[in-house]
């Protein structure tokens, strides 16, 4: 069944699905299917709980080796073969050898990177689900509505519920790219390839100050449209912003070149990756005029973010799986509405103390080795959860 409307611009329709209400022993099929995947999920999580806490400690280790080894520079603009092989700390100006260029669009720049970003006006489908129980069928009812959008990547159009009057082209006439400066520097040291992918912090450039490179072309604003109007464009017509990062030169409409600070290993005039002790490797790129100690320690929160995110990851992953393999305790129960309501809740604080157990205590297996007496005290921890929850129980039971 389907209901259609033309809301301006933006076009919809409804379309309503139905089949019959599954049985108990599909529904038990489907949660076998779950546990399977809750059972990855959980086993996923150990790894990744594990493996997360030995690159932690093993990245801080490595942070505090290159600290003590870490030698600042003099000066930028002369190598001192006494620091051959060293981890050297220096900060100062980019520069490149030559300009990067679009002769596409007439446009040049002396930066690390150029970007061409290329969007295409085009429809895009927007899909609401919703489900409910009528008449012992489940019925799906979906609401697709077509909006016409700029976007960078081409949208499949044959995917679309309804293709008729929503077609897109299937390729863009111009293609987006991005353009790297092959010699980059600072003073007299070029950067490794490594360093010069960490200059990725892109600023729009402005397109006020060039001409339209062609009679079928406009520009508009920070914009060129391969469009006749521009401001009613079709679907189609292509819009072209440019971005860079790493301004290498003096220019008199963006300023001066901009400042990084780096730490690296000197290598003859060049900058490459330093392998610590520790089993890390050290190249370190950030933009501005950074002492050791700063760069350090925005190294260690980075560091300290990303573990605990990753451990946010891992209890997750955990808590999922754990649901998923307890599921079938809910179906079986799933046709007594205030039975499953309790039982959902009981499944759900098992999974979270389950779950911050186990997590805490494969944490504690990751420190064990490395440092015995946080691993004794977060395994200590894990334990809480567990007691808690055997607290509630006498509680319960004399009330």
């Amino acid at each position: 069944f389907q209901q259609f409307s033309d809301t301006g611009s933006r076009k919809e329709h409804v379309k309503i699905t139905s089949e019959s209400k599954p049985g108990f022993l599909e529904r038990l099929s489907e949660t076998s299917g779950g546990m399977l995947m809750g059972l990855v999920t959980f086993l996923l999580a150990f790894y990744l709980l594990f493996t997360n806490e030995g690159r932690a400690l093993r990245t801080a280790k490595s942070l505090d080796e290159g600290l003590s080894l870490v030698i600042p520079l003099d000066s930028i603009h002369s190598i001192s073969q006494q620091n051959e092989g060293r981890l050297v700390h220096l900060a100062g100006a980019l520069s490149t050898s030559k300009p990067l260029f679009d002769p596409s669009y007439g446009l040049s720049i002396q930066a690390v990177k150029l970007k061409r970003t290329v969007e295409m006006y085009q429809w895009v489908e927007y899909e609401d689900s919703k489900e409910y129980e009528e008449n012992g069928e489940i019925k799906k009812e979906t609401k697709y509505s077509y909006n016409t959008e700029w976007k960078s990547e081409v949208v499949n159009s044959r995917n679309f519920d309804r293709e008729i009057g929503h077609k897109n082209p299937s390729a863009m006439a111009v293609e987006s790219f991005t353009a790297v400066s092959p010699n980059v520097q600072v003073g007299s040291f070029v950067l490794s390839k490594g360093l010069v992918d960490k200059i990725d912090d892109f600023k729009r450039l402005s397109l006020s100050h060039l001409e339209d490179p062609h009679a079928d072309v406009t520009r508009g604003g920070d914009y060129f449209y391969h469009s006749e109007n521009p401001r009613h464009p079709e679907v189609g017509d292509l819009r072209v912003s440019f971005f860079y990062a790493g301004l290498s030169g003096d220019d008199p409409h963006l300023g001066s070149a901009d400042k990084v600070t780096v730490i690296a290993r000197q290598r003859g005039d060049q900058l490459v990756p330093y392998h610590a002790k520790s089993g890390d490797v050290l190249q370190i790129l950030y933009p501005g005029d950074l002492t050791v100690e700063e760069v350090f320690q925005k190294e260690h929160q980075s560091n300290t973010m990303k573990t605990w995110a990753l451990r946010a990851a891992g209890w997750l992953s955990m808590f999922v799986g754990i649901s998923l393999m307890t599921r079938i305790f809910y179906t079986l129960v799933d046709w007594f509405p205030v039975v499953r309501d309790l039982v959902n809740l009981g499944l759900k604080a098992f999974a979270f103390c389950v779950a911050s157990s186990l997590s805490l205590l494969t944490i504690s297996v990751g420190w064990l080795f490395h440092r015995p007496l946080w691993a004794l005290l977060i395994a200590l921890l894990a334990l809480v959860p567990i007691l808690l929850a055997k607290a509630r129980v006498p509680a319960k039971k004399q009330q």
